[in-house]
């Protein structure tokens, strides 16, 4: 989500150009379709926060209390899936994928604490705390602004173009996927 704005979006300004230039194709009446796949945050994203969940606070850059929505990489290829077998249609069409429910960092960090049987908590800090951060772990100048920019762009008034709906929403919750996926993540780098 978030290529719809087209820019001030970070590093998903990058898929938006994606978008228009596959747009350009589809509107050349070529006989290509695209679909452009609008998804929330993937819970995969948690998978780079290893260290952090296992101190118990995860720093992020939004209110802890915004919900927003939250899906798992399998729903995304589902969907993806299920539109490739499907015949019949053509031209461009936007899918949002928004997972089964949208979730705040604090609600989202309750259940993963739920899950590991301990308490995990989301620390807000601001933009230069996070530059900072990010480019201390390594990370170049403009790859931080680019996620600082997401985080800014996609989450200061921002509603997406397609409201949640049984179409868009997947079935995997969040305490699913980290079952499955963080806790043994969090085990076999431990």
């Amino acid at each position: 989500m978030g290529a719809e704005l087209r820019k001030g979006a970070g590093e998903i300004d990058g898929l938006a150009r994606v978008e228009e230039a596959l747009d350009r194709i589809v509107a050349d009446d070529i006989g290509l379709a695209v679909t452009h796949l609008r998804c929330g945050c993937f819970f995969s994203n948690l998978l780079f926060e290893l260290d952090a969940i296992r101190s118990g606070t995860v720093t992020v850059l939004l209110p802890t209390d915004e919900p927003f929505a939250w899906v798992a990489p399998a729903g995304i290829a589902m969907v993806a899936a299920s539109l490739l077998l499907r015949t019949g249609w053509s031209g461009r069409r936007v899918q949002a994928v928004h997972g089964p429910e949208d979730l705040s960092w604090d609600d989202a960090l309750a259940v993963v604490g739920d899950v590991l049987g301990r308490t995990v908590t989301a620390h807000r800090v601001g933009g230069d705390d996070m530059r900072a951060t990010l480019t201390d772990a390594g990370m170049s100048r403009a790859r931080a602004e680019a996620i600082i920019g997401m985080s800014a762009g996609l989450h200061e008034g921002f509603v997406p173009e397609q409201p949640r709906t049984p179409v868009t929403t997947t079935d995997t919750t969040l305490g699913a996927w980290a079952w499955a996926e963080l806790r043994p993540a969090l085990k076999s780098a431990g």
